[in-house]
């Protein structure tokens, strides 16, 4: 392993959370078993928990992924920082993830690993799976949310439920039906019959508005809104997250901001306020946050991320959001 040296060190001392500079702590140990080899703690009042990379100097290529299709069920590989054993409250409970080898859903199972929770994996083809799950010892359940049969026994024994479903065939004027609606119907009346604590799932900014452009894709949008109302009708407690334009990563010299956090309909077509985009993996941040966070009980969302924002709590955030 290459040794890290003080001129590296101050290299990385610009937060990649929140892009402020910090202080380098004394006596840094790598943290084990991480997909970066070293990331050196930092400190600062906006978070607790806040991690930056230590770099060599040498830039990292990165690609813009922003399809601007929410809950999307592309098999992505996960990277980047997340913050790991906050969230005492779901540590050793199982969670039941929807759509786990997809975008979003990908980045909750790593999220949750990392917070110490027993993750069950629902996926359709074991071949999608992720070599990473089995090492992290998620539990993988094959079943198909169309398919309700095959659901209470994936269902069976959880705590919480994160549905981050999505159609993928772009061509089947029937996906948004079939997977988007019907089949977050079925997960819905199945977490019913196992009495789950939490029900979250993941839409889209633009549910609330039918001219939105999405709604060209075969209306996904409608049946995403007519989703929401399913859960919202079902006595479960929710957390509806929607989230504005995906991205894997940042382009180049662009920093990662906070997490805009407002109520249903704030974003979208004038005079709406213009929606932008988020990382993946900050919508994962906040489904598994949502898990535990009093204030974000039967709550609707939307989120973005902004340069410009400062880094805050999920308990100010949801807070904030009437």
């Amino acid at each position: 392993m290459t040794q890290t040296t003080p001129s590296s060190l101050a290299k990385a001392s610009a937060c990649r959370l929140c892009s402020r500079r910090s202080e380098l702590l004394a006596g840094h140990r790598p943290r084990p078993n991480t997909a970066i080899a070293l990331r050196p703690s930092v400190r600062h009042t906006a978070r607790q928990t806040c991690v930056s990379r230590a770099g060599t100097g040498v830039q990292q290529p990165r690609t813009l992924g922003d399809d601007m299709i929410p809950s999307d069920a592309e098999v992505v590989p996960v990277e980047g920082v997340f913050r790991t054993g906050n969230n005492q409250k779901i540590r050793g409970k199982t969670v039941l993830v929807a759509g786990a080898t997809g975008g979003v859903g990908s980045q909750v199972v790593q999220c949750l690993c990392n917070e110490g929770a027993k993750v069950r994996a629902l996926v359709r083809d074991y071949s999608k799976v992720n070599s990473d799950m089995y090492s992290q010892n998620v539990e993988v359940i094959k079943g198909d949310v169309y398919q309700y049969m095959t659901l209470p026994a994936a269902m069976n024994g959880c705590d919480y439920v994160i549905c981050a479903t999505g159609s993928t065939d772009r061509l089947n004027p029937f996906g948004p039906f079939t997977v988007d609606y019907q089949g977050t119907r079925n997960l819905v009346a199945a977490a019913m019959q196992a009495k789950v604590k939490k029900f979250v799932l993941v839409t889209s900014i633009g549910t609330d508005d039918p001219l939105f452009p999405l709604n060209l894709l075969f209306g996904v949008l409608f049946w995403k809104k007519r989703a929401e109302e399913e859960l919202q009708r079902s006595g479960l407690d929710y957390t509806i997250v929607r989230p504005g334009g995906l991205q894997n990563a940042l382009p180049d010299r662009q920093r990662e901001g906070g997490i805009v956090m407002a109520g249903p309909d704030t974003f979208g077509l004038p005079p709406r306020r213009t929606p932008g985009s988020i990382l993946r993996r900050q919508v994962a941040e906040i489904c598994v946050d949502a898990l535990s966070e009093p204030a974000a009980s039967n709550k609707v969302v939307e989120i973005v991320a902004d340069q410009n924002e400062i880094v805050r709590s999920a308990a100010e955030l949801f807070s904030n959001v009437q």
